[in-house]
């Protein structure tokens, strides 16, 4: 078995927090990981994007070549659509449905999500919505890593066990926060 992934969205959202997330449950399972980063500007706004695959045998490579995506897993929706040649044909693109409209000419917002519900393959979270429900703004990646769990080969409680891990110097509250966005997300 092996499962690529390609994260995507920009500075401040969180995208590589969320490859942290999914990585450590999947080590946590006894999965083998490989990731690469491309950080874009490393200031908020710029373009981030993260190629993560697992499996249960030896990954010889970083990257996710076009074509062989089995998820696309994007903060925003824009960024969803520039990743689209990676996701293979029977993938799973799981966005979040608000736009950092960080560009002076960025697209029609309508006009983006449109574009994504056409994939046929799209699931389309309103994470922050999510993250406010859960007590925490900041819990939108967690949002969305919970959109995309059942679809990843990950156990919900090995997943559940590595936000804690990741939030443990946070507190018993922030760690509540954002398993409670995670449970929502993936409901």
């Amino acid at each position: 078995m092996t499962y690529d992934i390609i994260l995507a969205g920009v500075g401040g959202q969180g995208v590589l927090s969320v490859a942290a997330g999914i990585a450590t449950g999947a080590m946590l399972q006894g999965l083998n990981v490989r990731q690469s980063e491309v950080h874009g500007m490393a200031q908020r706004g710029g373009a981030v994007m993260s190629h993560l695959r697992i499996s249960d045998e030896i990954i010889h490579g970083d990257l996710v070549g076009k074509g062989s995506a089995d998820m696309i897993l994007s903060m925003e929706p824009l960024e969803a659509l520039r990743y689209l040649d990676y996701l293979k044909p029977d993938g799973k693109l799981v966005t979040a449905s608000s736009p950092v409209i960080n560009i002076p000419n960025y697209p029609d917002e309508a006009e983006i999500l449109k574009n994504v519900e056409a994939t046929g393959v799209a699931v389309v979270i309103d994470a922050k919505a999510i993250a406010k429900e859960s007590g925490n703004m900041r819990a939108s990646n967690m949002a969305m890593v919970g959109a995309a769990s059942s679809y990843l080969p990950i156990k919900q409680d090995i997943i559940e066990e590595a936000i804690k891990q990741m939030f443990r110097s946070k507190g018993e509250t922030i760690i509540q926060q954002n398993i409670k966005a995670f449970r929502i997300g993936r409901a």
